[in-house]
């Protein structure tokens, strides 16, 4: 197996509001080898965001603070370094794509001066070297006539240009871990396959470890190895891409993968939409965050008790009341799944 990057271990983030405090992350754990990329897929509000950001420690504080957990790259708990230190981590060891490229680039500064800016900090590379350099990457990201895109404003990109600009500036410093939040948001299908396949070529040419935030289960089918499924702050099923979409065991992945069109099954049906609302992440449930909208509930279990993690396969464990046989005989039921079936 490739070098153990990163290992999350319990991670929790809080933040304190006039409200109470909002449980945003919840002891959520996960590894992350080199050449691999691991999916965090889940609904708004589910913490996906919050957790990568908790890795390169930019909550803001107050109101949000990292609670609980380690966070271990190479071995070195990123929760103990001092400021300097993790600044120094960032963009260097691991960087990020963030949601929206319009909102992330400084739109009066010259694109080629927002890349050229990290590889100065983080090189040592004089003005001139890094705006060269800033210039090759927009041309290996496929900016066409990247030589005077580089002078250009973030307002005469395209929102495909814009992203791609995005993953230039990640890539400058060639990191280990490369954290894509939502890369592919907004954008038409055609530049959404064009983004996925520049990310998998840096990937390659920089044997690095992707962490790709998405909503979107078809772009975690195309490029992940692993997947975790997040609701409410928690992990409530994690496992290799195969696993998680053939062999599925908690009832909320059942519920995201039965609300996608599908072309294969001979009898065309309606989409089954996922009943009830997110949970209020002030008032979370003792137990597991689904139960309110859980067709299989346990009401003398599922509200009260998070369980614990069962191994159902390969890499593959999820948090469930419901007994494994029950499990599978529910998923056999649902037309849906009977195509998936191994």
């Amino acid at each position: 197996m490739d070098e153990l990057l990163l290992d999350v271990q319990d991670l929790s983030t809080h933040f304190m509001t006039h409200a109470g405090v909002v449980k945003a992350v919840n002891g959520v754990s996960f590894t992350l080898h080199r050449n691999e990329t691991v999916g965090i897929v889940g609904e708004s509000g589910s913490g996906k965001t919050v957790a990568a950001l908790s890795l390169l420690r930019l909550v803001p504080d107050p109101p949000g603070k990292i609670v609980e957990g380690k966070i271990l790259l190479k071995g070195r708990d990123l929760r103990e370094v001092s400021n300097e230190e993790i600044r120094a981590v960032r963009g260097n060891d691991i960087a990020m794509i963030f949601q929206d490229p319009m909102t992330s680039l400084n739109p009066v500064f010259k694109v080629g001066m927002q890349i050229a800016e990290a590889i100065m900090l983080h090189q040592d590379k004089s003005r001139r070297d890094a705006w060269r350099i800033a210039a090759e990457l927009l041309a290996k990201v496929g900016i066409p006539d990247a030589e005077s895109r580089v002078n250009q404003y973030p307002f005469e990109f395209s929102g495909g240009m814009r992203q791609r600009a995005m993953i230039a500036m990640a890539i400058s410093c060639n990191p280990d871990i490369l954290i894509a939040d939502e890369p592919t948001t907004a954008l038409d299908v055609t530049i959404q396959a064009q983004i996925i396949d520049v990310v998998r070529e840096m990937q390659a040419q920089y044997n690095s470890g992707v962490i790709l935030i998405t909503h979107d289960l078809g772009v975690v089918a195309e490029i992940a190895d692993k997947v975790m499924v997040m609701y409410g702050g928690r992990t409530v099923e994690y496992g290799p891409i195969d696993e998680i979409f053939y062999n599925p065991h908690h009832p909320y992945t059942w519920g995201l993968l039965g609300s996608l069109p599908r072309l294969d099954l001979v009898e065309k049906e309606r989409l089954t939409p996922i009943k009830g609302q997110p949970p209020d992440l002030l008032m979370l449930p003792p137990g597991c965050p689904f139960s309110g909208r859980c067709g299989y509930e346990r009401p003398d279990e599922c509200p009260l008790t998070m369980p614990d993690t069962e191994i159902v396969g390969p890499e593959h464990g999820v948090r469930c009341w419901i007994p494994n046989d029950e499990r599978v005989s529910a998923r056999s039921a649902l037309p849906r799944f009977v195509a998936r079936s191994k």
